[in-house]
């Protein structure tokens, strides 16, 4: 286990804030985790974090940081039609998806080009084009905080939902996921009707292929959304609101072209990308922080900006779409300080 005092998170945080954590440590196996526990080595307060694509730190952080840098992939179970995988919680979210593409395991593809980390993808329960990572999780192994003992979250236990799971509420901060079991299909299982994956497939005259499907949703992730080593950003800074029918039905009279998702029971996702765009802020800044020109969803930092500075721009992006449209939207990264 490595520790620092005064350390910058700029490498941790891909909206590229040169804040600084008093303490930082970073553990490289699960075993190092549990002795500094019970060395009573955990101080208040303290966060743990992954790769930092989900944050927005508004200031420098006062206390602890833990960082895992547990690493592996190994194979638990395995039958003719499917395979489990243990991940260690450091392993990085799409390198991940890269080797269960070059092995030939389905499930994970859609998944592609989200950065961070495998132990926060359980956390938030990342997805993207009709994909979560939920539908993925066998189990979750963590440590708690307070006692250093470890147990296994099943999927049920973890309480999934739109990017949300007990991580997030109820046990926030309590427990450090060390390791996420997934499984995956051996036999050929796509995805290809959210967004355009399939009419990109087929424009290019591409097989649903592992491979071409990775190709296909990384060439459009990277048109839309802006490469966090060039520009400082979290990605989709927003979740997509969900209303209930009648609250649809009543704005489609007036927004007859309002894109949605249906969900189960009487509930519509409507993406607040369009949203924002709608509202003009596309493209727009307010100093150094900004709507990103070709995704409205994203904020990005044009550079010198500050935490403050970008929560300053998403409050005034929430108070024009509750203002037009009646509908509040809530940030998706997780503000700390």
């Amino acid at each position: 286990m490595t520790e620092y005092t005064d350390y910058s998170l700029l490498p941790h945080n891909t909206f590229r804030l040169d804040v600084k954590a008093a303490r930082f440590m970073e553990y490289s196996s699960e075993e190092e985790l549990t002795a500094f526990l019970a060395s009573g080595g955990l101080t208040s307060p303290y966060l743990h974090i992954g790769g930092g694509s989900n944050l927005l730190f508004l200031s420098d952080y006062p206390g602890l940081v833990l960082h895992s840098s547990v690493k592996g992939v190994e194979t638990v179970a395995e039958t003719d039609e499917r395979v489990e995988l243990r991940v260690g919680s450091g392993v990085v979210w799409d390198d991940f998806v890269a080797y269960t593409v070059e092995k030939g395991f389905y499930g994970a593809e859609n998944l592609s080009l989200i950065p961070g980390e495998v132990g926060a993808s359980a956390v938030q329960n990342i997805g993207a084009y009709g994909v979560e990572v939920k539908d993925l999780v066998v189990s979750v192994d963590a440590v708690e905080a307070a006692t250093g003992k470890k147990r296994r979250f099943t999927r049920e236990e973890c309480r999934y939902a739109y990017r949300d799971s007990i991580f997030k509420k109820e046990l926030k901060g309590r427990y450090f996921v060390t390791y996420v079991t997934y499984r995956l299909s051996k036999l050929p299982v796509f995805h290809l009707d959210y967004g355009n994956v399939r009419a990109e497939l087929e424009k290019d005259g591409m097989e649903p292929t592992l491979a071409n499907v990775r190709r296909v949703i990384a060439a459009i992730r990277s048109n839309k959304l802006p490469d966090p080593k060039v520009t400082g950003n979290a990605g989709s800074f927003f979740m997509n609101p969900v209303v209930s029918q009648e609250q649809f039905d009543r704005l489609q009279t007036e927004y007859s072209e309002m894109p949605s998702y249906r969900l189960d029971g009487n509930r519509v996702k409507i993406p607040a990308g369009w949203l924002i765009e709608r509202c003009g802020w596309k493209g727009k800044a307010l100093g150094p922080a900004a709507v990103h020109d070709r995704q409205a969803l994203v904020l990005v930092n044009r550079g010198g900006a500050t935490g403050r500075d970008v929560l300053r721009l998403a409050d005034e992006v929430a108070r024009s779409v509750k203002e037009r449209f009646g509908i509040e939207i809530s940030p998706e990264v997780n503000l700390i300080g």
